[in-house]
């Protein structure tokens, strides 16, 4: 399968993941802070889903020991942050323009797709390099 296809595929799993996530939180907890509550633990379940496909059937990473891989999901994690600026950006902005959920994570998933396209090319370059970590 092409690598732009899986590419795709993966992130669009990762995505689902991620709002799914956070449509559970929403469900179960109402209080202070909900939003940004979903928003983190969202992050959080996508973020490893996607660690694990893209280590594996993306740059196909093999990591030397548990330490070693822990220290490339940290950098993977890192190049993230950047990524997740836009992400929440794009989410947060939707809410509080149109305020209803399927705005909110409508713009979630625009956030997403414009983060993950950018984090492909940072993970290539920085986190799964042969010389990586």
């Amino acid at each position: 399968m092409n690598l732009t296809i899986k590419y795709a595929i993966f992130a669009l799993i990762a995505t689902a993941v991620n709002i799914g996530a956070q449509d559970i939180v929403i469900r179960y907890y109402i209080g202070a802070f909900d939003i940004l509550a979903s928003m983190i633990i969202g992050t959080g379940a996508g973020l490893i889903v996607k660690y694990i496909l893209d280590k594996r059937y993306i740059f196909r990473f093999r990591a030397r020991d548990a330490a070693h891989d822990g220290k490339t999901f940290v950098l993977y994690t890192v190049m993230g942050l950047a990524t997740t600026v836009i992400f929440w950006g794009f989410e947060f902005g939707f809410d509080h323009i149109f305020e209803t959920k399927e705005m909110r994570y409508l713009g979630g998933i625009i956030g997403l797709a414009i983060g993950y396209l950018t984090k492909y090319y940072l993970d290539k370059r920085y986190v799964f390099r042969m010389e990586s970590v």
